[in-house]
């Protein structure tokens, strides 16, 4: 037979996905010597996990199954985080699939529940290990603290914008999941280890608590709304309680936290991380720099932030706490003189501080002689206020 016969068929080699194989693994060589992984391992061995460890149960020579090392489990959450994942769901499945989070496991498969709890029960125990870990970095000198910059970033809630609701509404929706509660019965009498019954009642049960914590959301929003909303009604997310609708950076509005950034100058490392309900970034400074010199034990000399911080209250409160402050300074389009002749700007003779205060009569005087009265006042969310005071076209008369 010639081979240049080709009126015969090929024979290729068949691709066989059905088949089930055994084969042996060196879990030590699934990833290279000088992985990401093996550093971030070696590192989190040198912190101080003692708070993780208060809350394992599993005992030497007693029943029961054994606990995964808090130490493993902070190893996957931040290789996890380095790769910009951030669900606990896709992090199970990496360890299925995923070399690098093979080696960090042995193997071993992890359950999402498991991840997810070990992140939601040990906040404060990881905010501590990111103490701990700047610790170590300004020790090393990659932290110095000389100079910071201060930026804020809004981070979509897991909530959409229909789960809103007013209180009448969430009042309904909590009676309607206490009610599914009781019709799921007596947990004590349900057959053991019965997952799908546990899960259908944690489940249940985590709906009523967001639901409760909104009452609470509403309660203080409507505490705190200023004078001038008389007619406002707050609303809160029934699976997200905590979210607050924001404008965001593509210009819309959505479900968002304000998260506030703080990074040391040198090598661009963040130092401080905080999330916030505020809307805007106005008085977000002076909290930013507490929690800072709270977490480091030192203050910063200097910091860097842009127009959203610079405000008149920003200003005093880093000179009172001997920080300079380095801000991009938006004096409106009164403050100073432009050299266009053809501006229509405030005259310099009618700046703010040619207005005279009368405290007998509580209003200013401008310089013509006129009268600004007290118009209203709105309340400011971290204390004091903003008084306003405008002049009656009726009654200009003078003092």
């Amino acid at each position: 037979m010639s081979c240049s016969d080709r009126s015969l068929s090929p024979r290729l080699k068949l691709i066989n996905r059905q088949q089930m194989l055994l084969r042996a693994v060196d879990v030590e060589q699934l990833i290279e010597p000088e992985h990401s992984a093996r550093s971030i391992w070696e590192f989190v061995g040198r912190l101080n996990l003692e708070s993780f460890y208060q809350s394992v149960y599993s005992f030497e020579g007693y029943a029961g199954r054994s606990a995964f090392d808090p130490r493993l489990l902070s190893c996957i959450w931040i290789y996890a985080y380095s790769r910009g994942v951030g669900s606990a769901r896709e992090i199970s499945r990496l360890c299925e699939i995923d070399p690098a989070f093979q080696w960090l496991t042995g193997m071993e498969s992890i359950n999402h529940h498991t991840l997810s709890d070990f992140r939601v029960d040990h906040r404060s125990a990881l905010d501590e290990v990111f103490t701990q870990v700047l610790g170590l970095l300004s020790h090393e000198g990659l932290i110095t603290l000389e100079r910071v910059m201060q930026d804020g970033t809004k981070v979509r809630a897991q909530a959409q914008a229909k789960t809103f609701c007013k209180e009448d509404r969430i009042q309904q929706h909590l009676v309607a999941a206490r009610q599914h509660i009781q019709a799921m019965g007596d947990p004590d009498q349900e057959v053991p280890f019965h997952r799908c019954a546990q899960a259908k009642r944690r489940a249940a049960r985590e709906r009523v608590e967001k639901l409760e914590r909104a009452l609470k959301e509403i309660e203080e929003l409507r505490t705190a709304k200023m004078e001038d909303k008389r007619g406002y009604e707050p609303r809160v997310s029934i699976t997200d309680p905590d979210a607050r609708i924001m404008k965001t950076n593509d210009g819309g509005f959505a479900p968002t936290y304000n998260m506030q950034v703080v990074t040391d100058s040198r090598m661009g490392l963040v130092a401080d991380v905080r999330v916030t309900q505020d809307v805007n970034d106005r008085y977000q400074l002076l909290p930013g720099m507490e929690s800072l010199e709270s977490r480091c034990q030192q203050k910063p000399k200097q910091v860097v932030a842009d127009g959203d911080f610079t405000t008149n209250l920003s200003v005093i409160q880093m000179a009172e706490h001997e920080i300079d402050f380095f801000g991009s300074w938006n004096p409106g389009p009164g403050a100073r003189v432009r050299k266009d002749p053809n501006w229509r700007g405030i005259h310099p003779e009618f700046q703010r501080e040619a207005f005279r205060y009368n405290t007998e009569h509580d209003c200013y005087v401008c310089p013509a002689g006129k009268l600004l009265v007290f118009s209203k006042a709105n309340k400011l969310p971290h204390g004091g206020e903003d008084r306003f005071y405008k002049a009656n076209p009726r009654r200009l008369w003078s003092l």
